[in-house]
């Protein structure tokens, strides 16, 4: 009787250790985001595209949002004779620093400073007027020095010729016709030869491209540099686009194409995908079943089979109570859990806290006691 007694005893523990085994506490919960992260515009402008939207998964890195920028163009055909400025710096504190974020030389090198006092004693030739073409040869007819200019300015008696082909020698002295041909009687005057000053070219805003170095040869209406508004961090510049600091889903979008954007402006926010969570409702006479830092197991209501489920940890339970008509009370818990590209915000999910533990575990468990309810003497 006393070993048949022992093997009840045995099978009852082995029993109830199953039901130890097998009990566990689920709670119903869904796939929550409490952490927002800005995406900050790096400069300002115009948008002109934008490529995302509210719900939208994006990656680190991925562009979202492009601005025009400000185009600065060659206003004279000539030579770039000196760049100051490179991506990223700001335009006006290159200007201040050095007079220009580059200059241009004019393809008319020369500038002759003339008047019509040697003119030929004509009328005609001493009424020059702006925009004509007129013909140098040096004073000197030994050095052989002839060019082709444009009177640019008159005033009185002076005016003012840009060469537009031809070589001179600084400070020489040339005679100025109307005639190719050098007639005298074409005469309208002579003057002194100087360089014709570089063109100084700024602008607004951060450089973000620059199209030309120097000793580039440019023409009038070329593009040379674009530039965004604001300071760029850092002195970097990536072109014109806005690119995601954060991996997540797309919170809200704040920017709109053809409106205008400043440096600093919210352009979106983005659910940071690392810091998911299942959030859960206890109700007050389950607390004693859970704690903060308790092992659960998560599974979630798309995957009907349940195939994958998700490890994770109780990470707060709020001390407020969520009920305010007088019901039982109940309070929210969060879940950290590492999710993976199936995981959507909103999901169902169900929590399990103990219990399901491992088969062969459990399994040696159901054998232990009764080899033990075995071994017992007989009486």
């Amino acid at each position: 009787m006393k070993r048949i007694a022992s093997i009840l005893a045995a099978l009852l523990l082995t029993l109830g250790t199953l039901t130890a085994a097998v009990a566990e506490t689920t709670f119903d919960g869904v796939v929550s985001n409490g952490e927002q992260i800005a995406v900050l515009a790096p400069f300002g402008g115009t948008v002109s595209t934008l490529g995302v939207r509210a719900g939208q998964e994006i990656t680190l890195g991925q562009e979202i949002a492009s601005v025009e920028t400000t185009k600065v163009y060659a206003s004279t055909d000539g030579t770039v004779s000196g760049v100051f400025g490179q991506p990223g710096d700001n335009a006006e504190d290159v200007a201040a620093r050095s007079g220009a974020v580059l200059y241009v030389a004019p393809t008319g090198k020369y500038t002759i400073t003339a008047d019509i006092q040697k003119a030929y004693n004509n009328s005609d030739n001493k009424y020059v007027s702006i925009g004509e073409t007129v013909y140098l040869e040096s004073y000197y007819s030994s050095n052989g020095h002839e060019a082709t200019g444009i009177i640019t300015a008159a005033d009185g008696v002076q005016y003012t010729v840009v060469t537009t082909e031809g070589e001179l020698l600084m400070e020489e002295t040339v005679v100025i016709y109307r005639d190719a041909a050098h007639t005298s009687t074409s005469r309208i005057g002579r003057g002194t030869v100087s360089r014709t000053p570089e063109v100084a070219v700024g602008g607004t805003g951060s450089i973000v491209a620059l199209h030309v170095q120097d000793g580039d040869a440019v023409t009038r209406g070329q593009l040379l540099f674009e530039t965004v508004t604001g300071t760029l961090d850092g002195l970097y510049a990536s072109g014109n686009t806005i690119v995601s600091g954060v991996e997540g889903i797309v919170a809200s979008v704040n920017a709109t194409v053809g409106a205008a954007l400043n440096k600093g402006d919210t352009v979106l926010t983005v659910y940071p995908r690392s810091a998911m969570q299942v959030k859960i409702e206890v109700d007050e006479y389950d607390l004693t079943a859970i704690r903060e830092g308790d092992a659960v197991t998560l599974t979630f209501s798309y995957d009907e089979g349940n195939a994958t489920v998700y490890p994770g940890t109780v990470a707060m339970i709020s001390h407020v109570s969520e009920s305010t008509d007088g019901s039982d009370a109940t309070y929210l818990a969060y879940i950290d859990f590492t999710p993976d590209a199936n995981i959507r915000l909103g999901m169902s999910a169900v929590a399990s806290l103990g219990g399901g533990g491992d088969a062969d575990a459990l399994a040696a468990d159901e054998q232990e006691p009764a080899q033990v309810a075995e071994s017992a003497p007989a009486q």
